[in-house]
């Protein structure tokens, strides 16, 4: 019979966020398959859980899938972690859990803290549609193809960044972009946990030399839409004038349509 993949999340900083249900089910395991087998064993000897660790990684992920899948075929439960937050969400796991499933094996959520949605949580931005863009390439081309992408994007979006080259995606932000509301998210569940509201632009004179510590989430609002400053009313009387002078209330509603912005069917319907 075969076992099962458990997609465990594991604290993003607090060691107390660990849900009794996760330890449970690490202590019931037959194996670990690790992002970083020395951050899991920390993990591990906190809460005095010995069991054996295979790593899984970005770069060895395609010859590690198959010992995995072959051990859990064989009746062997395996948990997936990474180092902090839940697995295959920017981070190893995802053609893991695809590959599980392709081959009828049973894949089962232990869900734990993951940073997005936390940050999201607790910067007071809008959340009522969001997108998670994750990290930003770090290959230019790529880099400003995606930010390109995102210049009309009215719903809040989210990244995630290194400290050591916040500058340089402020920066990028702020120029792909233009000026935005940003809450600068760091230290998620630690000490020096903290939420930065203010500018685009401000953040980018504030933090020129990558002098933010810690995990960093970007939380950036979305595009403002955009205002038609002539109104349907505006775009019928136009109409109206155009069908005085002899136009045929078709071409009318299509020529104050172009000039406009308005729908064409919406003045032509006002025609009648």
């Amino acid at each position: 019979m075969s076992g099962k993949l458990f997609v465990t999340g594991t604290p993003i900083g607090n060691l107390s966020d660990f849900s009794p249900r996760a330890i449970e089910t690490l202590r019931n395991c037959d194996f670990i398959a690790a992002e970083d087998t020395r951050v899991t064993l920390k993990l591990l000897n906190h809460f005095n859980i010995k069991k054996p660790l295979i790593s899984y990684f970005e770069h060895n992920k395609t010859q590690r899938e198959d010992e995995i899948i072959s051990r859990i075929l064989d009746g062997e439960n395996c948990v997936l972690v990474s180092d902090a937050g839940m697995p295959a969400i920017s981070d190893p796991g995802m053609e893991l859990v695809n590959a599980c499933h392709e081959r009828g094996i049973q894949v089962i959520s232990i869900p734990g803290p993951t940073a997005f949605a936390t940050a999201l949580a607790v910067s007071g931005m809008e959340n009522g549609r969001f997108t998670f863009e994750g990290f930003l390439s770090v290959t230019k081309k790529s880099r400003r193809a995606h930010l390109e992408e995102l210049k009309t994007e009215k719903r809040t979006m989210i990244f995630y960044e290194a400290p050591h080259k916040l500058s340089y995606t402020l920066k990028d932000l702020y120029e792909a972009l233009g000026d935005r509301k940003i809450a600068i998210v760091r230290e998620l569940t630690k000490i020096h946990e903290e939420v930065i509201r203010t500018t685009l632009k401000q953040a980018v004179e504030d933090y020129p030399d990558n002098n933010l510590k810690g995990e960093i989430v970007l939380i950036i609002e979305g595009a403002k839409e955009e205002q038609n400053e002539v109104t349907l009313e505006d775009a019928i009387n136009i109409a109206k004038d155009y069908t005085e002078k002899g136009m045929s209330k078709n071409d009318a509603a299509k020529t104050a349509a172009h000039q406009t912005g308005h729908k064409k069917s919406d003045i032509y319907k006002a025609l009648q």
